[in-house]
């Protein structure tokens, strides 16, 4: 698949377990990024760039065609989880923007893993990749066959399990987020299926001016997160 766009590309060269074929750069971009690309650049114009990228590609003038990461299984995720720990679930949302924008906190926040659905959810394309700024290279993204199910095995491995819906009885900003905490969201528009929600413990809500009650669910999984390592910060 190919990468596009600074962080993606430069984060992807710096990961040990990503092997990558070619590497594409406009020269002014190879003079500026030399000591991390190396010498193995072809060096191209910024429009013969374009046209070897899928169209619309924002590359930043460099991209580089890599091999996909082994998809990690949740028990890779529960391993490097401690005693205070948090992981990310989503509910068949769609949108790549968004899952690469929902990677990008989880980085940011040291979120232990991303869950998404295996059907009704993004490839780990290039788009995903540049949205998610170098965090695919970072935040394990596990991919659930059946959610309902990998929400039990969180549950059986001591995580408590917060939905974040407008139904929920209590905001985030009140709960004791300490422990293993999974935040589960759903799709934009639909929200949280009927089977997922029971499976969380709590149904929760991000308290929000009333004329503009919804998030977009990217900006919901960023402030659950900031909340919680917040809260972990305010704690040790």
């Amino acid at each position: 698949m190919w990468l596009f766009g600074r962080h993606a590309v430069l984060a992807a060269l710096a990961n040990p377990e990503r092997r990558i074929e070619r590497v594409l750069a406009t020269k002014e971009t190879a003079e500026r990024h030399a000591a991390e690309l190396g010498s193995k650049v072809e060096l191209l114009s910024r429009d013969d760039l374009s046209h070897r990228l899928p169209a619309g590609a924002v590359h930043q003038g460099l991209a580089a065609l890599a091999v996909p990461l082994e998809e990690p299984q949740l028990e890779d995720v529960l391993a490097r989880c401690g005693d205070n720990a948090l992981v990310l679930a989503l509910d068949q949302v769609t949108d790549p923007h968004n899952v690469g924008a929902i990677l990008r906190s989880a980085a940011a926040f040291g979120v232990a893993g991303l869950i998404v659905t295996e059907r009704h959810a993004p490839a780990d394309t290039g788009v995903l990749a540049k949205a998610a700024s170098g965090a695919l290279e970072i935040v394990p993204l596990v991919r659930a066959v059946n959610l309902a199910r990998t929400l039990e095995q969180l549950k059986e491995a001591r995580f408590w399990l917060y939905g974040l819906d407008e139904r929920g009885d209590v905001a985030i900003n009140d709960l004791d987020l300490g422990g293993r905490a999974g935040i589960v969201l759903g799709a934009e528009g639909e929200g949280l299926r009927r089977l997922t929600t029971e499976k969380c413990d709590r149904l929760v809500t991000i308290p929000t001016d009333q004329r503009l009650a919804a998030l977009n669910v990217s900006n919901a999984a960023a402030v659950a997160a900031y909340e919680w390592a917040r809260r972990r910060s305010n704690s040790s």
